[in-house]
C-alpha cells in the first residue's frame, strides 16, 4: 500500500498519525548531533539568592526597648572621660576636694540655709535686721582700726576710729549707721589681718572652699582666724562666751545670706561653671583689694557707697563674692 493511501485512511478514521511513522525533518538544524568523542554537556549552575550581613567596623550596642541604637558609642562608659575643668590650676591644688565641698555646701544651703534665711526674713522686719547687722559691724571697727595702723594708713585709721565713736554714741551702740550720713560722711572700710598679711607680701596660698566659710585662701583663713580672736582676747566677756558667739554668728550669716540671695541664685543659674566662677571672682576681688592697699588700684570709698569692702569675711559665698561686687554672669545688662 502506498503512503498516500495510508494517509487517506487515517484522515478518514480521524486518528492522529503515529510519530514513528513520520520522518524527522532537518533534525540537524534543531539540535546538534552528539558524537562519541564530544564531552558531556555541563548543566548551568543553579543560583540561589542569599543575604549576608554587612560587617560593621564597631560592635553593635545592645538595643533597649523604645530607643534607637546609639551611633559611635563607646563600648564602655570608662572609655571616654570628659572633664570640663581640666587639670587643677596651681592656685587650687585640691580642686576635686573643693568641688565636693562646694556641692555639699550648695545642697545644704538649698535644703536648710536658704529656707531658714527666707523664714527669718519674713518674720524679722527689715529695720530690725539692719539694726542688728549695723551693731555687729560696729563691733568690727576696732579690728579695722588696728590693721590700718599696722599698714601705716593713719588717715583711714582715724576715720575708722571716728566711725566707731559716732555710731557707738549717736547710733545707739551701732544700731544706726549715722557715721555714713552727712555731715560725717565716713564710709565703712572692712579690714583685717588677712589684708595686712597681703599688704606685706604674703602670697594667698592654696584656694579652699570650706563649709561655713565659703571661698577662701590659706592666707585669708589665717588672717580671719586672728580677727576672731581680737575681741575675746582684748576685751574678754561676753565676746569669749559661746552664748554670745553662736547667736551673733548665726544672725550675721543669715543677714549675709539674705543680702546675697539674688547674686547667689544668678551665679548658680547663669554661670556655665559656678564653682570656677566663684573661685575666679573671689581671687580677683582679693587681689584688687590688696592692690588698693598698696596704692596700685583705686580706693572706691565714698559717702554714697556706705560700705567699702577691703576684706572678704566668712559668709554665704563670701557675701556673694564681696558686698556690692557684681558677678560677671549676672552683671547688669
Amino acid at each position: 500500500m502506498s503512503i498516500s493511501a495510508v494517509a487517506a485512511l487515517l484522515l478518514l478514521s480521524g486518528a492522529p498519525p503515529a510519530v514513528s511513522d513520520v520522518a524527522p525533518v532537518a533534525s540537524a538544524e534543531i539540535e546538534p548531533q552528539q558524537h562519541d568523542n564530544d564531552p558531556a554537556p555541563v548543566a548551568p549552575p543553579t543560583v540561589v539568592p542569599t543575604i549576608e550581613p554587612i560587617p560593621s567596623s564597631a560592635p553593635a550596642a545592645p538595643a533597649t526597648a523604645g530607643s534607637e541604637p546609639p551611633t559611635d558609642a563607646p563600648s564602655s562608659p570608662d572609655d571616654i572621660v570628659v572633664t570640663a575643668r581640666g587639670e587643677a590650676p596651681p592656685g587650687d591644688p585640691l580642686q576635686e576636694v573643693n568641688i565636693t565641698s562646694y556641692r555639699v555646701v550648695q545642697s545644704v544651703d538649698k535644703a536648710i540655709v536658704a529656707p531658714v534665711a527666707t523664714g527669718y526674713q519674713g518674720i524679722v522686719p527689715e529695720p530690725v535686721r539692719d539694726g542688728l547687722g549695723n551693731a555687729l559691724r560696729n563691733l568690727s571697727e576696732p579690728i579695722n582700726f588696728l590693721n590700718f595702723l599696722l599698714q601705716f594708713k593713719i588717715g583711714k585709721a582715724a576715720e575708722t576710729l571716728g566711725r566707731f565713736a559716732v555710731n557707738t554714741t549717736f547710733g545707739v551702740g551701732g544700731l544706726f549707721d549715722v557715721a555714713k550720713t552727712k555731715p560725717f560722711n565716713l564710709p565703712y572700710r572692712r579690714n583685717g589681718f588677712a589684708n595686712t598679711l597681703g599688704f606685706y607680701g604674703v602670697e594667698p596660698g592654696p584656694y579652699f572652699y570650706l563649709p561655713l566659710v565659703g571661698p577662701t585662701t590659706l592666707r585669708d583663713l589665717a588672717g580671719n582666724s586672728l580677727d576672731l580672736l581680737v575681741l575675746p582676747t582684748a576685751v574678754g566677756a561676753p565676746f569669749n562666751r559661746p552664748a554670745y558667739a553662736v547667736p551673733t554668728t548665726v544672725i550675721k550669716q543669715l543677714n549675709d545670706r539674705i543680702e546675697g540671695d539674688a547674686a547667689i541664685k544668678c551665679l548658680q543659674e547663669e554661670s556655665a561653671d559656678p564653682y570656677v566662677e566663684t573661685r575666679t571672682l573671689y581671687l580677683e576681688m582679693r587681689q584688687r583689694e590688696i592692690d588698693a592697699l598698696k596704692g596700685k588700684g583705686p580706693d572706691t570709698a565714698s559717702p554714697e557707697a556706705g560700705v567699702v569692702t577691703m576684706q572678704a569675711e566668712p559668709s554665704a559665698e563670701a557675701s556673694a563674692i564681696a558686698a556690692g561686687e557684681p558677678i560677671k554672669a549676672c552683671a547688669p545688662k
